[in-house]
């Protein structure tokens, strides 16, 4: 029997397009910011289909550096996955 995923709480990032989904993944990438691309969760609606997922504790400094940066995101929010 397969073991369950413990969930846990996230910050999740949604995107109005895929083009925004990827313009963050890179960003964050060249910059060393936490978190990673996944399919949105069900429990969530979003343009795209993709998200960005963070720790929670790293919100503020990814609002942050997002808006600085004028990356296009369509919500910011806290559930489990």
């Amino acid at each position: 029997m397969k073991e369950m995923r413990k969930q846990e709480r996230k910050l999740i990032i949604t995107f109005d397009t895929t083009a925004d989904a990827m313009a963050m993944e890179q960003f964050c990438h060249e910059r060393g910011l936490p978190g990673r691309l996944i399919p949105v969760p069900r429990d969530i609606s979003a343009g795209c289909g993709l998200a960005w997922c963070a720790a929670v504790e790293f919100r503020e400094a990814l609002e942050k550096q997002l808006h600085n940066a004028g990356i296009r995101v369509s919500a910011m929010q806290e559930c489990m996955v």
